[in-house]
């Protein structure tokens, strides 16, 4: 009869009375120390050998009890979704997620593709989060706002191309950026301009407004604009190049850099000149767009806040119930190369 290999003993995990004992201290005092409580008087020494006694035992506090205590956690929850790639997003999520964590926020991606507007904030308010940064592709309702609110959530903030209606709003009005590349090509005397529709579902949610913003800007100038669907692929760009010409286009505003170096690439293979024949401008000032030859003229993307966006998100925490807020966190510049 096979003898099973002898299985290691598990270790205990620690807990705050170890903590205690080892540090020679009230699991009280441990308690303010670990989380941070400032409004009772412990001096550096105690707190530093409390910090080292919870170092040595491997001790983390539990998340789940800390919770019920506080009736919500530290939790901030980013909802994914099918957001499309630019650069200006990575640096958003980059700024606010390291932000956060430096507050000692605990930052949590919760998967709610396919989530409709009923069914996500019941499913992000079971983890009880302090505040939820809800993407635009998700349409809150005030029901949906009111369900993370009775679950402990401080702030309820989305982020879109326009805000919500008793939530927090960090807006991103991607009309500002059709509005500025077909601004550029009207200085340059184009009147006769395509906007690139990307068929790909990723970025439906920023090519509507920008095709808006591109139209409003043209509107006092009497100035034509041609939504141009187009997949990225080499087959669809050819396709949209090969009849370049019957469309009378003198300009294309192509969505983003990468769209446009794609259609940029086809019309020059189709024969067409740019800038001379049509002007091309794309935006998120991809580095790659400026080796190209000619190099592509771009609409720069920055984040504009007043204060870091942690510190925003946290000064909402800590001071719920005030009326909601409104913040534009986008600037854009155009900027002129070789292309338009």
């Amino acid at each position: 009869m096979s003898q099973l290999p002898n299985q290691p003993t598990e270790r205990p995990v620690p807990t705050s009375a170890d903590v205690a004992r080892r540090a020679g201290v009230s699991r009280a005092t441990v308690s303010y120390v670990l989380n941070n409580n400032a409004s009772v008087r412990i001096s550096d020494t105690t707190r530093r050998r409390v910090r080292e006694a919870a170092t040595e035992l491997g001790y983390v506090p539990h998340a789940a009890a800390r919770s019920l205590r506080a009736g919500h956690t530290r939790m901030v929850l980013l909802p994914t979704v099918n957001l499309p790639a630019s650069p200006l997003h990575h640096r958003f999520f980059h700024e606010l997620e390291s932000g956060l964590r430096r507050l000692e926020y605990t930052v949590v991606q919760y998967g709610s593709t396919d989530l409709d507007p009923d069914d996500a904030p019941r499913a992000w308010a079971e983890l009880r989060p302090v505040a939820v940064i809800a993407p635009g592709t998700i349409d809150l309702t005030p029901h949906g706002i009111s369900v993370l609110r009775r679950s402990g959530a401080k702030a309820v903030i989305t982020l879109g191309p326009r805000p919500v209606p008793g939530a927090h709003a960090l807006v991103m009005d991607q009309r500002e950026v059709g509005a500025c590349a077909v601004g550029h090509l009207l200085e340059s005397g184009r009147r006769r301009i395509g906007v690139v529709m990307p068929e790909d579902r990723g970025p439906g949610l920023f090519a509507e407004p920008r095709l808006t913003g591109a139209r409003q800007a043209a509107l006092p100038h009497g100035a034509r604009v041609e939504p141009l669907p187009l997949r990225y692929d080499e087959e669809s760009a050819a396709r949209l190049a090969a009849r370049w010409r019957t469309l009378d286009l003198d300009a294309v505003f192509a969505y983003n850099d990468d769209y446009a170096m794609l259609l940029m690439r086809a019309l020059q293979d189709a024969g067409i000149d740019v800038p001379r024949e049509t002007a091309v401008i794309g935006a998120d000032d991809l580095m790659l767009g400026r080796l190209l030859r000619p190099r592509l003229s771009t609409v720069r993307m920055e984040l504009a806040t007043a204060q870091p966006l942690a510190d925003l998100v946290d000064r909402l925490v800590r001071h719920p119930g005030g009326a909601p807020e409104h913040h534009d966190l986008l600037r854009v510049r155009a900027v002129r190369r070789e292309s338009a």
